[in-house]
Parts: C-alpha cells; structure tokens; sequence
C-alpha cells in the first residue's frame, strides 16, 4: 500500500509534479480557509480530522484524500476548481461561509438542541419583520 505522506527520497509512484501540486492545493486551501475567516481548528473539526493533519494538508507534506477536497471546497464556501487550481465558472451567490460553519455546528447538535435554536432564529426573524413592518 502507498503511504499518503511524502519523503525527500523520490519514489517510483509519487514524482516532483505530484509534490508540486498537492503543495499548491495545500496553499490554495490554507488561503481560501484564512479568506473565510477560519482557524485550521476550526475547519479541522467540521472536516472532522485532527489539526495535525489539516496542517500537513496545507504544506503538502501529506497528501490530501480527493474525497475531503470537495469538503474542503464546500465548507469554504469555494468552487473545487479554484481549490485545484483551474479558472472557475461563475459561482452563483450562496451563503457566507461563517453562516455554513454555523449551520454545520447546528446540524451536530442533539435534536432537542436543534429545535431550540430553530425556535430562536423563528422568533428573531419574526421580531425583525415586525420591526419592518411598523
């Protein structure tokens, strides 16, 4: 089996330019977490891996699971094109990415917990559109 981290010695399956470009697409995801306003702890929980890792992540030293780059890309509010280097399309308004970490935060909450919260984001937007209103 291949071992995910990357050494000095060159190896027959991992070359210079598969250094290069998980070194680059740690940057660009270090970059676009730091755009967001988030710590790699922060962004290390709601990927659910340890800090550790998402730090070897953004120096290239290990290489990061295709699968949590589309997490990545997700939870930081960026299209996963620009996270892997090439020219995105257009990307339509969504959600900054503080709300996307606390709807993420909400959503592991108990049910109980989640229904709390539900009923006071209800009620403050229904006390803003009173307040409209009047």
């Amino acid at each position: 089996m291949l071992s995910a981290a990357f050494s000095d010695q060159t190896s027959p399956f991992v070359t210079a330019i598969d250094m290069r470009f998980y070194r680059a697409l740690g940057a660009r995801i270090a970059e676009a977490r730091k755009a967001a306003g988030m710590t790699q702890v922060q962004l290390a929980e709601l990927l659910r891996i340890p800090q550790q890792t998402l730090a070897h992540y953004e120096v290239g030293r290990v290489r990061i699971p295709a699968a949590l780059v589309a997490d990545c890309a997700r939870l930081l509010a960026v299209p996963v094109e620009s996270l892997m280097g090439e020219d995105a399309k257009p990307a339509r308004r969504g959600p900054s990415p503080k709300l996307l970490q606390q709807i993420e935060r909400i959503r592991r909450l108990p049910k109980a917990q989640q229904r709390f919260v539900m009923q006071m984001i209800d009620t403050a937007l229904q006390a803003s559109q009173t307040q409209a209103a009047e």
